[in-house]
């Protein structure tokens, strides 16, 4: 049941990343850049997680890479929201 939830999750993320992409493209809105940036480094984190609890055995740990999506994706986020002050 978990390795579901893990790939719908990743899908979710991917989904929205294509979604925020083309809305960028068709508007050119910066702010959508950024929040597909972001979620561009949540679906690497989301895939992470998916290989590293359903794919790889139980000794190889990746929690600290995909902490490290993480953090990349909420300062990419946090960039873009303080960078566009309209």
């Amino acid at each position: 049941m978990g390795a579901l939830i893990y790939s719908l999750c990743a899908l979710t993320s991917i989904t929205c990343l294509v979604l925020l992409w083309r809305s960028w493209r068709a508007s050119g809105a910066r702010l959508l850049f950024w929040s597909a940036l972001c979620f561009a480094a949540l679906s690497v984190n989301n895939v992470l997680l998916v290989i590293d609890r359903v794919i790889l055995p139980v000794e190889v740990n990746l929690y600290t890479w995909r902490l490290g999506a993480a953090f990349i994706a909420v300062l990419l986020l946090l960039f873009g929201l303080i960078w566009e002050e309209d």
